[in-house]
């Protein structure tokens, strides 16, 4: 089937590319000239482990192009997707603007009936309010399908073609009858809703991954304080099949153009209809405040950062993503800096967005001992091979003070202390006598 993609940020590419290699004809639009011809080329704006092969492919087999045209995208197809970001407003909330002037000129272009599919996450009832809007704008008909998209960063292009589930919701039936044969090639279960359903499914999705690393992370603190070892808690609690081991590593938080967006959405959204969704203002609450309980740690250790040499490691806000959209790294990083620390960083990956980040204010190296030579400190923020193969008398030979802080709970603590690192990590308490009233 011909399908049009508008946006070809991450989740548009991918959504796009995963259609073209399972048989469908996709043109993909995108306002940047450049961008657009380094599409052409094969070339992918985003890392994303495996998207460019993939992309060459179904370039080189006529599957797959891409244009700044939205009349010569849409001309002639039969389903468009849209794919536009939806970043978070300065309350919270979801900023509709780009998807809505997308949704108008898609409206504008369209020369026989379509069924748009939107796969930009968004509050209830959006879709609703946009099918509304545009056909307002157009006399053929327009069928709208909420499709939100579970694609984790790193592992996007396995999750396409590996998914859980595909949620389509519409009241359409005809729609969601060609949507179903769609996406039959992908061999993923598909789970038919209403719209604001699916619309929902995606914000729940999210708002509970991110409450079970507020969770396990708030379990931590109390393991720090009692003597208790988190790694081993965390793995009686997911032998348990009703709980599950994901998501129940303990660390600094989450981070990345999702969880933090999502959380803050839904939380506006309870808000917005007098539901008050106090576990998850919590959740976020929580969320912060580990960042700062792992810079209270340096400030322990230090006491004074003015003039410490930190290293960063890590800065994207998981590994295998350059993404350092709400990474826990750039939090760190700007409290340092306030502190009047001397930070040097490094990721295998994400060093260009953190230049764009921070500038000449951060040195940025090519290499994780080169970041931590002669440091006073160094923090593991996230957890790439590249650092976390790094051996531990590495540390001490190179640094002005073997310091580590391990957001990630990735080296063995006893070869960090035979190695004479002084070594601290999350959620692994000294034993102590409790009294308990």
């Amino acid at each position: 089937m011909k399908i049009a993609v508008i946006g070809v940020g991450y989740v548009g590419l991918v959504t796009g590319v995963g259609l073209a290699t399972i048989g469908h004809q996709v043109t993909c639009v995108d306002v940047d000239e450049n961008k657009v011809a380094q599409l052409n080329e094969g070339i992918s704006p985003i890392y994303e482990p495996g998207i460019e092969k993939l992309m060459i492919e179904n370039i080189n087999e006529n599957k797959l192009s891409f244009t700044t045209s939205y009349e010569k995208a849409i001309a002639g197809v039969d389903v468009v997707y849209l794919a536009v970001g939806t970043p978070e407003g300065d309350q919270g909330q979801a900023e509709l603007k780009y998807l809505k002037l997308a949704a108008k000129q898609v409206a504008e272009c369209v020369t026989n009936p379509i069924t748009l599919v939107v796969k930009s996450t968004v509050p209830v009832g959006t879709n609703r309010e946009v099918q509304n809007e545009i056909q307002s704008l157009t006399s053929h008909s327009i069928s709208i399908v909420s499709n939100p998209e579970f694609l984790r960063e790193g592992t996007a292009v396995y999750d396409i073609f590996h998914g859980d589930r595909i949620v389509l919701g519409s009241e359409d039936k005809e729609a969601l009858k060609k949507l179903t044969e769609i996406n039959e090639g992908f061999g993923i279960p598909i789970l038919i809703t209403g719209l604001e359903s699916a619309e929902m499914i995606k914000y729940a999705s999210n708002a509970f991954l991110a409450t079970k690393i507020s969770f396990i992370n708030e379990l931590a603190n109390i393991c720090e304080a009692t003597g208790g070892d988190i790694r081993e808690v965390s793995r009686g609690m997911g032998m348990d099949r009703r709980i599950g081991a994901a998501f129940l590593q303990a660390g600094i938080g989450y981070g990345g153009s999702c969880f933090p967006k999502d959380t803050a959405a839904l939380l506006q959204i309870s808000k917005k209809v007098d539901i008050p969704f106090e576990m998850l203002q919590e959740v976020i609450h929580i969320n912060q405040r580990q960042r700062d309980r792992f810079l209270d740690k340096l400030r322990s250790e230090l006491k004074i950062l003015t003039g410490k040499k930190i290293a960063v490691l890590g800065l994207a806000f998981k590994p295998d993503t350059d993404d350092i959209r709400e990474a826990p790294a750039i939090y760190i990083i700007q409290e340092l800096l306030k502190e009047g620390a001397v930070v040097t960083a490094f990721d295998p990956i994400a060093n260009n967005n953190g230049i764009k980040q921070f500038g000449q204010m951060v040195t940025f190296t090519d290499s994780p001992e080169e970041a931590f030579l002669e440091a006073d400190a160094a923090l593991i923020v996230t957890e790439w091979d590249e650092i976390v193969q790094t051996a531990p008398n590495q540390f001490k030979k190179l640094m002005k003070q073997p310091v580590v802080i391990d957001g990630r709970n990735s080296f063995d603590e006893k070869a960090m202390e035979r190695a004479g690192v002084n070594y601290m990590n999350v959620g692994i308490g000294e034993i102590k006598e409790l009294v308990l009233e």
